[in-house]
């Protein structure tokens, strides 16, 4: 049984990682439940998505309770800090170094918290791998696979091969997207190799 949260921002792709994510699931004989709960995640606001896999038992729900996570995939700093209940104990949190101001900050209403990074670490029961996934993106190619960066690292938390996850990438890609992300992945797959 895995249980995996993944936390961002509208744009960043997290929708389409869970795809993947249960994608992969599923050409390898798992249960699997996606479920997606998210605010206003066409103009930046909060993403949310729990992808829950099963190889022994049959799944009945698609939530993920706080505190049952093994997984929180976290695409920017303050999704990450928000999402830490979700974690359990010992569990992973891998976390995208951007900072990405949401709308009440932009409009001055709320201010961004000092030390995200620093707090995530500090107020985290699990081990933290921190990376610039969104640098990383950006030198394969396509900013927009950060998404495929951070399932790079988590692929070195999963019981799949780094084939069977190129796979499933290239059956939820354009063709077109398809060397790019699978390039993005590998870098994350060489990172969380070295975390």
């Amino acid at each position: 049984m895995l249980n995996i949260v993944i936390a961002g921002v509208g744009g960043q792709g997290t929708l389409l990682a869970s795809k993947i994510l249960g994608q992969l699931g599923l050409n390898h004989g798992y249960d699997v439940k996606v479920s997606e709960v998210h605010g206003m995640s066409q103009r930046g606001g909060s993403v949310i998505t729990y992808v829950r896999l099963s190889k022994e038992e049959r799944l009945y729900s698609s939530v993920v309770e706080q505190g049952k996570a093994d997984v929180l995939l976290a695409f920017e700093c303050l999704e990450a800090l928000r999402s830490l209940p979700y974690v359990k104990p010992g569990g992973t949190v891998i976390v995208n170094t951007q900072e990405i101001m949401p709308m009440p900050v932009i409009t001055g209403a709320a201010k961004y918290p000092d030390g995200c990074l620093g707090q995530v670490k500090a107020k985290a029961k699990a081990d933290v791998i921190a990376l610039d996934a969104i640098g990383i993106a950006k030198e394969c190619g396509s900013n927009k696979a950060v998404n495929t960066v951070l399932m790079g690292v988590l692929a070195k938390k999963l019981p799949f091969s780094r084939g069977q996850w190129h796979s499933a990438i290239v059956q939820n890609v354009k063709p077109e997207y398809a060397c790019v992300n699978r390039n993005a992945f590998d870098r994350g797959y060489y990172y969380g190799e070295n975390s």
